[in-house]
């Protein structure tokens, strides 16, 4: 019976000392194997591997993934203008040399995210001092993240780190500048508006100016027009009348004088003062004499 518990304590002391020996390593990960405290081998393969139990050899894991260095709140530079922007920028990165990644931060990843974000803070204050905020904002803004990848991929390669990509998600002026640069644009707005306004009136002017002015040269046309045909017409009137009355005078003279007192009586309470025996009431008079008996006769 004692032999069973020693051949089993024996078999489960072996199996520890065995586990002990016995690693492995994921696809995700580095592991750096250490001997009494110095790196003795680095591994990047994936799959199961060996060393010696502790305390001769221990075995630590890195994360071989890209990572992100995202800061939780923005950081404040000046620019060319002395001008204060609020800046949120993001980091890709990875670890490309594990011994260095270790010897600079002792595996301790928030030791690195600290290190990274001096080094990111730097190269943006470098960059951002150059430009005006126009040019980060907008028009160079994308020479701001290469040069800024570019200095800090640099940087970064002394710690054992690669930076993969820079960019920049926010930049916006401080709450202390945003009041004064929203006033100054609703004032150039406004003006840009007074002076379309000033313009458009003046365009109206303009317009309605020359349409009075075409429209009085086309009533002008117009009547000009009418009055000729009206003349013609009277002169062709007169020449039919004249044709018409020249074949009879006597009647023309009747006829006028019919027209003169349909005029001097159109109402009842017409009244005319006249001598009887003057020539107004010829015809009158005549009724039955010869050059007005005809038109008397048929009547």
């Amino acid at each position: 019976m004692n032999r069973f518990f020693t051949t089993a304590a024996a078999l489960v002391i072996a199996f520890a000392v065995l586990s002990s020996t016995l690693f492995v390593v994921d696809q995700r990960q580095y592991a750096i194997v250490f001997a009494l405290g110095e790196v003795k081998q680095v591994i990047s393969e994936p799959g199961l591997h060996f060393k010696l139990p502790p305390p001769f050899q221990n075995v630590l894991f890195l994360d071989n993934r890209i990572l992100t260095l995202d800061t939780p709140e923005a950081d404040r530079f000046i620019t060319a203008e002395k001008k204060n922007i609020l800046v949120d920028a993001f980091v890709k990165w990875h670890i490309v040399e594990p011994k260095l990644y270790f010897v600079s931060f002792g595996g301790e990843e928030r030791r690195a995210q600290d290190r990274m974000s001096q080094i990111v803070k730097a190269a943006l204050n470098d960059e951002i001092t150059k430009r005006t905020v126009r040019e980060v904002i907008s028009g160079e803004r994308g020479k701001v993240m290469d040069a800024i990848h570019k200095k800090v991929a640099e940087e970064s390669r002394q710690i054992g780190v690669e930076i993969i990509d820079v960019r920049l998600k926010r930049v916006d002026y401080v709450e202390q500048i945003n009041n004064s640069v929203y006033d100054r644009m609703k004032a150039e707005r406004a003006r840009v508006a007074n002076e379309l306004r000033s313009t458009g009136a003046a365009e109206s002017e303009k317009i309605r100016a020359d349409a009075d002015r075409q429209r009085t040269v086309i009533l002008a046309e117009a009547y000009r027009d009418a009055e000729k045909i009206r003349g013609d017409g009277d002169a062709k009137a007169s020449q039919i009348y004249a044709q018409a009355f020249g074949q009879n005078p006597e009647f023309y003279r009747f006829y006028r004088s019919l027209d003169a007192y349909r005029s001097s009586f159109k109402n009842r309470s017409d009244m005319l003062v006249i001598d009887p025996n003057s020539e107004f009431f010829k015809y009158f008079k005549s009724a039955g004499a010869s050059g007005a008996a005809a038109p008397a006769g048929k009547k």
